[in-house]
């Protein structure tokens, strides 16, 4: 019993070794990356809010390439490619059930921002 017991141990001990190893590797990997690049110093207004009528404008400082909207449990349900970049954007969605959805915006310098929005059904 004792045998068997210490041989459990030992192997879970290796395991959780390895484990660890594997993190270090990850973390070290992601820490040789280019950093993320600062996105507070951006200013993104998205209006109106709450959205009702299955539309909203986004305004930024910067120029956006992309544009993606998610609902709360991931699926796109809009997303669209700038190949002029833009400042001022109108996005019109088909129908949006009510609920809280997330906006990701990346800018022409690869920065990402990440913004919600409620929307309300149409009237």
């Amino acid at each position: 019993m004792n045998k068997i017991l210490l041989t459990t141990f030992l192997l879970i001990l290796t395991l959780s070794l390895h484990a660890q190893k594997d993190s270090a590797n990850i973390v070290s990997s992601l820490s040789s990356r280019e950093p993320l690049r600062n996105a507070s110093n951006i200013t993104v207004s998205i209006y109106p809010v709450p959205v009702t009528a299955n539309n909203f404008t986004i305004k930024t400082d910067k120029d956006v390439t992309f544009v993606k909207i998610t609902n709360i449990i991931g699926q796109d349900i809009f997303r669209f490619q700038y190949n002029d970049p833009q400042q001022l954007i109108r996005i019109s969605l088909d129908n949006p059930k009510r609920g809280l959805y997330l906006v990701t915006i990346v800018f022409s310098d690869g920065t990402r921002v990440v913004k919600k929005i409620m929307v309300e059904e149409a009237e």
